[in-house]
């Protein structure tokens, strides 16, 4: 799961994920969607970049 917010700056990233995923996976530059969907400032795209889905890989081990 992605942090709600940047740890750094406070802005709201999570709202990003579903898109910058789905955009990547098509084939789009990861710069180019971080752009467009407005995350400009490093810390956030550092927060986005560096995010591993774990849940999916960890769930059958409850």
């Amino acid at each position: 799961m992605i942090p709600v917010r940047c740890f750094t700056c406070g802005k709201v990233v999570s709202s990003c994920w579903e898109d910058y995923k789905r955009r990547v996976n098509e084939g789009e530059d990861a710069a180019k969607v971080l752009d467009s969907l407005g995350v400009t400032r490093y810390c956030c795209r550092r927060m986005i970049l560096s995010h591993v889905e774990l849940v999916d890989v960890l769930a059958p081990y409850q």
